[in-house]
């Protein structure tokens, strides 16, 4: 299995970690999570880590086992400190390398398309480095004032950003940084750039499913994850001192409880929005994976759809 790579990717609820699992025991793999949200420490329950009770984490890479399968990259970092894609990429490629080195096959699961895109091709203002200085300005400023600003510095970024991105402050303002601080600076050097060369031994699955299919299984999703206590979790984030401005804690199904706890609204209320938010990201999750073209896709509604994706595996395995 050396130098292979196999990426499960797909939007939320579609069964990517069972099929990875399953492929894992087949393949003699190991799991490395692309998953932006379970990163987090204590934010397991919203997240949908699905951990067993015994798990146990080693060193600092976030390794855990599931059914006697290693799965990687979770509980990275704290809820208050940084975590994007360039480091994502740091920590995956190093845990991609030991697994190889130990003679098993690396399976990268996850419905972060961003992370999945750029682990095998980094673009170039991927390594360009937070500047908390200039951040602590634009984190100022309403959204109107930074389209206006990353407009007038670079119209052909603005021009090249959808509509959530331009709405997006955190996106702006990486727009804005990567323009201040881009020139010259790339991610990769000679030694984490081998990683391109092996392109042509990557395969990459993607599940998809019905709509109308996927927004139910979205919905038993949050309303199991709200009977295994995700306000317990949001509650005791909070009392830890985590904040809601965090990144961490403006993401799907944590934000979603504010208005909630705030006595702002009921928890059918809370359980709708979270539903809505987390089928919403599952279309942005598609409308981005349909652009990476290695992506193979296997429609899980139909019965042959497993052994399919066993044929092509096997086939990419010899």
């Amino acid at each position: 299995m050396k130098n292979k790579i196999l990426i499960i990717s797909g939007p939320t609820g579609v069964g990517k970690t069972r099929l990875a699992l399953k492929l894992a025991k087949d393949l003699d793999g190991e799991l490395v999570s692309a998953d932006s949200r379970q990163v987090y420490k204590g934010m397991d329950i919203v997240t949908g880590k699905d951990l067993p009770a015994n798990s146990k984490q080693k060193k600092d890479l976030g390794c855990y086992e599931i059914d006697n399968i290693k799965i990687w990259g979770l509980d990275l970092v704290e809820p208050d400190q940084e975590f994007d894609v360039s480091m994502f990429i740091k920590v995956a490629r190093e845990i991609i390398n030991d697994v190889w080195v130990r003679g098993k096959l690396p399976i990268v699961v996850g419905g972060t398309g961003f992370y999945l895109k750029n682990l095998i091709q980094p673009a170039s203002t991927i390594g360009i480095p937070i500047d908390k200085k200039l951040r602590q300005k634009l984190d100022k400023l309403p959204v109107e004032q930074l389209q206006k600003k990353l407009q007038k510095l670079n119209p052909q970024k603005w021009e090249q950003m959808n509509n959530s991105d331009c709405n997006n402050p955190r996106r702006l303002v990486r727009a804005i940084e990567i323009f201040f601080n881009g020139k010259n600076k790339n991610l990769l050097n000679s030694k984490q750039a081998r990683m391109t060369n092996f392109k042509n031994n990557i395969l990459m699955i993607g599940l998809k499913i019905d709509k109308n299919t996927l927004e139910q299984k979205i919905k038993k999703r949050v309303e199991e994850r709200i009977k295994a206590g995700a306000e317990t979790e949001v509650e005791k984030l909070l009392a830890e001192g985590y904040s809601w401005d965090l990144p961490a804690m403006s993401a799907i199904g944590y934000r979603d409880w504010r208005d909630f706890i705030e006595g702002k609204q009921d928890l059918a209320e809370t359980t709708k929005l979270w539903q809505l938010h987390e089928i919403q990201y599952a279309k942005r999750q598609m409308t981005y994976m349909r652009k990476i073209k290695e992506i193979k896709w296997f429609d899980v509604s139909q019965k042959d759809w497993l052994d399919q994706v066993g044929k092509n595996v096997e086939k990419w395995v010899k």
